[in-house]
């Protein structure tokens, strides 16, 4: 069973990092491809805080009203060009960049698998290309065959309250395609929160979680979310 990765698409984090070292400065050319969640009121643009604890400020961007469509603590896939650094914060790496793009990433918490849900649920194949742990959340790219139809993914756990005795926490990623044709090929990102595997006087938790591909093959991973120092939550 293999340990669940600390990071993310790390061809974009070399990229990401190589470009930070340049003392050129940065080019209009240049652009990085990241996650993270929107702070902001939905009325002004806000900043986005990423998944390696960089802070956007978007001072430009390709839509200039794009944060009209967040709110906030919205989970975002972005695509941005630096074009300084905000040297007036000492606590935290601060960028001021442009938007190119910007999606929403599906974000939900863990289900409680009930007799009242599981046909809902699903039990379709899910091919799990890559996880990650940022924080509260666990993060999936995810690829899958369908052609018109809505797809829904779940995490999904044993109903009960947890305790120290229970880990590893078992969980599960379910797919409902609805009964769609499998005639495309899609990838898709999901974030789930952890926080509802929090244990009281414990300040981690270690988890698995299997998935069942498209030849039948079970995928497992194993991981630990250590809520130690931080703060409530992200959803």
């Amino acid at each position: 069973m293999k340990k669940l990765a600390f990071g993310i698409l790390m061809s974009l984090l070399v990229v990401f990092t190589g470009c930070l070292d340049d003392d050129d400065g940065y080019s209009l050319g240049d652009y990085w491809i990241g996650f993270g969640i929107y702070k902001g009121d939905g009325e002004s643009a806000g900043t986005l805080v990423m998944d390696n604890n960089y802070v956007l400020v978007a001072v430009a961007a390709n839509d200039g009203m794009w944060y009209e469509n967040f709110s906030d603590g919205d989970r975002v896939l972005v695509n941005y060009t630096i074009l300084d650094e905000d040297e007036t914060s000492s606590s935290e790496e601060r960028y001021y960049v442009k938007i190119n793009d910007i999606s929403d990433v599906l974000m939900k918490g863990i289900l409680d698998i009930t007799e009242e849900i599981v046909d809902s649920i699903g039990n379709d194949p899910i091919i799990v290309e890559d996880a990650w742990i940022t924080d509260s959340l666990l993060s999936f790219r995810l690829k899958y065959w369908g052609y018109n139809q809505t797809h829904f993914l779940n995490l999904v756990k044993t109903p009960g309250e947890l305790t120290a005795e229970d880990q590893p926490i078992q969980l599960e990623l379910r797919h409902n395609a609805n009964g769609d044709a499998e005639s495309i090929p899609y990838t898709a990102y999901v974030s789930f929160s952890l926080n509802s595997l929090r244990i009281n006087d414990l300040d981690s938790v270690q988890f698995e979680v299997t998935a069942t591909d498209y030849e039948g093959d079970l995928y497992q991973d194993s991981g630990v979310f250590n809520y130690s120092d931080l703060e409530l939550p992200i959803p």
